[in-house]
């Protein structure tokens, strides 16, 4: 009970928060997608040039300034689209590496912007990484990290202009997946700070396959709030932890309760709740990084997804750990759609007989659950020939990221060696892993980039559950909306009373 009220505690204050932060500028994600549609490249202004560039993935940037009245610039566009195609967008065969952009200097809204970098001639290219953009550029410049592309004149010299920047040898044909440029997560433990994009879009994913296959219903509405509570409170990134605390403030709205409506007759408010997604309006699709497979249909969202779950794992406090652990439980078992996967979790939650009361013991439960579900796929994939060559299932951590996790013994009379965990060592690199590392990327850019304030690196940090500063701005508006949230708690509660509730723990 004690655990529950922490977390109903955590959550409010969180709320409140993420509604504070919703007051100011919204910052733009990744963007992939620009006004034309089709097109690969990104259109940027003065208005959200700063914002893209400090949030993209891309190690590199091509900004390419032109003139929509040119004609050399519109005979240009399909030789730079060919490029983008490349490395921007859903179907990308390079995702992550070179973020291709441009603006229109003959805007007046980027007069000034483009005065910053000196544009004289139209197309003009500049290559460098994307938080050196900041800066500007002039030519002739000293120890300036931005390069002005001389030979790309067409897709051919430009692409290869990039190949001999890094060492590469795209092509303008290569299809996605079809490529030798995977993360090796099983031996580099720094490549895990990449996957807090891959968790906002396996956030998105998951909560777009909801909507899509209709599965909140009066019998599963409690759970979806439960959850929502839980990613407001630890959600890694917090693009998510906003956009679940908006959508858990407006819930009612968006999926009626059952006292008011029947959620199978009623339409839902489908304006609403394109308005409010969970991870920010501009989360890209087949983003994958850390969690891209070699092939199409291999890793992605269910990759995305276990590293969510571990990283909530790690961030709860010993309070809140059954509460969350049901709240993992339930999310699995009634929102996850596929059938065999979706058993065997529910099997595995059902097993646990003692409720939590360390969040390390709830960690290490979910670090043995997965192992256990990589174990029955290891065989069906063995015996399918459905392995991924170049990520096949392991039991986890390998000894390249953790070396005193583990060690393995010989079996008498047997052929066979078995592993015996230091589950102390295990926990430390869980915290380590999941948590310090995978948003250490937001603090790694902070420093590099120079020009960010260490507020904001505080504002991707996790969310303390000990103490939490609320801006004394909103202190009025948490008083009157705790008292709505416990109207709405005591109606809720007055409704699980009504029928029999669906128990899936000892």
């Amino acid at each position: 009970m004690v655990g529950r009220v922490v977390g109903l505690i955590v959550v409010l204050v969180s709320v409140f928060e993420a509604l504070a932060l919703a007051a100011g500028s919204r910052s733009i994600l990744r963007v992939i997608e620009s006004g034309v549609a089709g097109d690969a490249a990104v259109d940027l202004n003065a208005t959200n040039f700063d914002s893209v560039l400090k949030e993209t993935p891309a190690s590199f940037a091509i900004v390419e300034f032109f003139a929509h009245w040119c004609p050399a610039c519109r005979n240009y566009k399909p030789h730079f689209e060919k490029v983008a195609r490349v490395f921007n967008g859903p179907a990308a065969a390079h995702p992550g590496m070179v973020l291709m952009a441009r603006v229109d200097c003959a805007l007046k809204i980027n007069s000034k912007l483009c005065d910053n970098f000196s544009v004289t001639h139209y197309p003009m290219l500049l290559w460098g990484p994307p938080s050196k953009f900041g800066s500007g550029w002039k030519p002739k410049q000293d120890k300036s990290d931005l390069i002005l592309i001389e030979d790309g004149r067409t897709a051919d010299r430009l692409l290869g202009w990039i190949n001999k920047q890094l060492g590469s040898s795209y092509g303008l044909d290569d299809e996605k997946f079809e490529n030798d440029h995977l993360m090796s997560n099983a031996s580099d433990p720094e490549q895990i700070t990449k996957a807090i994009y891959d968790i906002e879009e396996a956030t998105y994913t998951a909560f777009d396959i909801i909507t899509e296959h209709k599965m909140i219903k009066p019998e599963t509405r409690g759970s979806m709030i439960t959850f929502l509570q839980l990613l407001v409170a630890h959600h890694p990134s917090r693009r998510c932890r906003k956009g679940s605390a908006e959508i858990l403030v407006n819930f009612d709205d968006i999926y009626p309760s059952t006292s008011l409506v029947n959620l199978d007759s009623q339409p839902l408010d489908k304006e609403m709740l394109g308005n409010l997604r969970i991870c920010g309006k501009d989360v890209p699709i087949g983003y994958w990084m850390f969690c891209r497979g070699s092939r199409n249909d291999t890793r992605g969202f269910s990759c995305g997804l276990w590293v969510l779950l571990h990283s909530l794992s790690v961030r709860v406090e010993d309070a809140e750990s059954q509460f969350a652990f049901k709240a993992t439980c339930e999310f699995i078992h009634n929102f996850f759609i596929c059938e065999e996967c979706r058993q065997h979790f529910y099997e595995m939650c059902s097993s646990v007989s003692n409720p939590f009361t360390k969040s390390r013991d709830f960690a290490l439960w979910l670090w043995e659950a997965h192992n256990k579900v990589n174990e029955r796929l290891m065989k069906e994939e063995a015996s399918l020939d459905t392995t991924d060559p170049k990520f096949p299932k392991i039991v986890w951590p390998p000894k390249q990221l953790c070396s005193s996790c583990s060690s393995i013994h010989s079996q008498k009379n047997s052929a066979t060696k078995r592993i015996e965990w230091n589950k102390d060592e295990v926990f430390k690199f869980l915290s380590d892993y999941y948590g310090k590392k995978l948003v250490s990327l937001y603090k790694d850019k902070d420093s590099f980039q120079g020009n960010k304030t260490g507020a904001h690196a505080a504002e991707e940090a996790p969310v303390a559950t000990s103490a939490i500063s609320v801006p004394v701005g909103a202190a009025l508006a948490i008083a009157v909306t705790c008292c709505a949230f416990g109207a709405l708690a005591w109606l809720w509660r007055s409704q699980q009373k009504n029928r029999k509730p669906r128990r899936i723990y000892n």
